[in-house]
């Protein structure tokens, strides 16, 4: 699934990217598909808890480069 929207948090450290991918994902209507790129290694961790939390689906996790990628689903 291609993402519909992309949030770049690189250079960003706990909790800047998980307060704006929750932020962003409270915008999103269901269906629609977040890409977050960020390069804390603490949303490894964090990022599939606030998914979880939320509802929604965590279809990628990918690590290239230093970076770290999440496709997010949005639910109801």
């Amino acid at each position: 699934m291609e993402p519909t929207h992309k949030l770049d948090v690189l250079g960003h450290y706990c909790p800047v990217p998980v307060n704006q991918a929750r932020n962003a994902l409270q915008k999103l209507k269901p269906g629609e598909i977040l890409l977050v790129v960020a390069d804390d290694p603490e949303t490894t961790h964090d990022i599939p808890l606030l998914v979880n939390r939320m509802g929604h689906n965590l279809l990628v996790t990918l690590e290239e480069s230093g970076e770290f990628h999440y496709t997010i689903e949005v639910k109801q």
